[in-house]
Order: C-alpha cells, then structure tokens, then sequence
C-alpha cells in the first residue's frame, strides 16, 4: 500500500473519514461546494486512492460505498513522519518549533507536548548534525547560516 496522500487527496480522505462512509454522489456535492472541481476531477481521485490502497469500496456497480483502510491518525503521522525524515535533520527542530507557533492546539495537546518534550531532553544530543551530504563535505546552507 501506498500511503502517500497529494493535497487534493487529503480533502476527499477528510470527507470520508469524517462521514465514516461515502459514496462519490456525497463526496463529489460536498467538495464542488466547496472548491472549484469538477466531478470528473474527484472520481479521478478516488480512483487514485482505490489504486493505492487508502480506501475500499463495496461491490455495487452503482452508489458504490467508499471507506478508509487506514485511519486518519495513522495517515496523519506517516506523512508528518516522511516530511520529517525528508529534511535536514539539523533543521527538523526549527521547522517543528516553527509549525507549532501557527497551529492551533488543545490545552491537553500542549500537556502531551510539554510531557514529551521533558522526557525528551533526560536523553537529547547538544545539537544534532546535518544529515543532508556524507560527513566530510562541506556544512549544509543552514550550518552555515548559524555560524
């Protein structure tokens, strides 16, 4: 299965997984409401999610029934996950720190993050090194930047 979910991907995974269930007629009214698709355009996604495995449907030939096969936390944190590991580990902090000053979050979110980050730093590294090109080159842009 492949997990990696486009942007346009994401609004009709947020429809089902917000309904639990969906058919295309549901989808397709609800986000041509709200965006400028056509529906061709969200039967060709959800073609492209079927194909990789994201959702299932039922057998009917008409009114078929879409659901997930993952959830959303789990798609949630692969694809935070995979962008994490895509960065320059030295930056990653940053980004994150960056990220969480323009999301929104429960005071239950920021008692978890708080926890976390406490238990985190028994065991944190001083700094944590650039991971972008084999040691011995050059320090990457960011490095540079720092110094």
């Amino acid at each position: 299965m492949n997990t990696t979910i486009s942007t346009s991907e994401w609004q009709i995974m947020r429809v089902i997984w917000t309904l639990g269930e969906a058919t295309s007629n549901q989808i397709i009214r609800i986000l041509c409401a709200e965006t400028d698709w056509q529906p061709s355009t969200v039967k060709t996604l959800i073609t492209r999610l079927i194909k990789k495995g994201i959702i299932s449907h039922n057998d009917a030939a008409r009114d078929r029934i879409y659901t997930a096969t993952i959830t959303e936390k789990v798609a949630m944190v692969d694809t935070l996950s995979t962008t994490l590991h895509e960065m320059c580990a030295m930056c990653v902090g940053d980004a994150l720190v960056n990220a969480l000053a323009e999301t929104p979050l429960s005071q239950t979110d920021i008692s978890h993050l708080q926890a976390l980050l406490v238990q985190k730093s028994k065991t944190a590294p001083a700094t944590i090194a650039c991971n972008c090109i084999p040691k011995g080159w050059e320090a990457c842009q960011y490095d540079r930047e720092k110094k």
